[in-house]
Formats: C-alpha cells, sequence, structure tokens
C-alpha cells in the first residue's frame, strides 16, 4: 500500500514532544512564587530534554522515514533559585531571607514562544501532507 503521508510519524512525535513541552513550560510558570512544596523546599524548575532524532537514523539507516524527535526525560533545572529578604514571609529563614524558585518568567515566556511556533509549525506540515495527498488521489479522477 502506497504511503501518502510520508513524514506523518515523525510529525506526529514532534507535536506530542512539543505539547509535553508546552505542559512543563506551563508549570513551571504557575509554581513561579511557589516558596515551598511537598518536600519544604521551593520549587525547582523543569525542563523537557529530548533525545537526539539522528540516534535513530544512525541506528537504523535502511528505514526512510524516522520516528521523530522523543523526550528523553523531563528533568530539574540545578540552578539555584534567588533569596530575597522578606522577614515577613512565613517561608523565610531566622534572618529574613526568602529563598524563591528558580523560576526566570522571562526565560519561560521565550521557550513558551519557541514550542508553540514549532507546534504550529507541525501543524502546518500535516495540514499541507493531506491537501497534497487529496490532490494525488484526485489526479486518477480526472
Amino acid at each position: 500500500m502506497l504511503n501518502l503521508l510520508t513524514g506523518a510519524t515523525s510529525t506526529v512525535a514532534a507535536l506530542n514532544a512539543e505539547r509535553l513541552r508546552l505542559e512543563v513550560i506551563t508549570q513551571n510558570i504557575a509554581n513561579a512564587n511557589t516558596t515551598r512544596g511537598l518536600d519544604g523546599k521551593p520549587y525547582q524548575r523543569q525542563q523537557v530534554a529530548f533525545e537526539s532524532a539522528l540516534r535513530g537514523a544512525f541506528a537504523n539507516p535502511n528505514e526512510v522515514e524516522g520516528n521523530g524527535p522523543t523526550v528523553r526525560e523531563v528533568k530539574p533545572d540545578t540552578r539555584a533559585g534567588r533569596t530575597v529578604y522578606q522577614p515577613g514571609h512565613p517561608h523565610a529563614n531566622a534572618d529574613g531571607m526568602l529563598q524563591l524558585p528558580n523560576v526566570n518568567i522571562h526565560e519561560e515566556m521565550a521557550d513558551m514562544i519557541v514550542a508553540s511556533r514549532t507546534f504550529e509549525a507541525n501543524l502546518a506540515v500535516i495540514k499541507n501532507s493531506r491537501q497534497l495527498a487529496t490532490l494525488t488521489m484526485s489526479i486518477g479522477k480526472r
């Protein structure tokens, strides 16, 4: 059977990877002011690590269509958060210093723009592939 939507598998994988990335970014933004979690520490920013698409291509050189990008893991960002002087805050230490999460809203918004534009680009690929497949199937009818 002829596959008219070549590349759909890798495009769907990219859509799923970017969707997860957007979810993680949203979680980071939502917890940007969480000074104490269940572990008693400030929220720690999470980041998505993608698996290299080339790694799979080298493993199967005869495979025409790759599997696309995959998420290797969601891991914590190890950078330290800011410490501010807020003696009235309930989570401040004895010196009045409050440890904040390591979330930078500006960085998260830039990441969100990149992830959403990548998602939109992959949706456009699916839409164009579908239109081309429809036109290809209509050639025999004319």
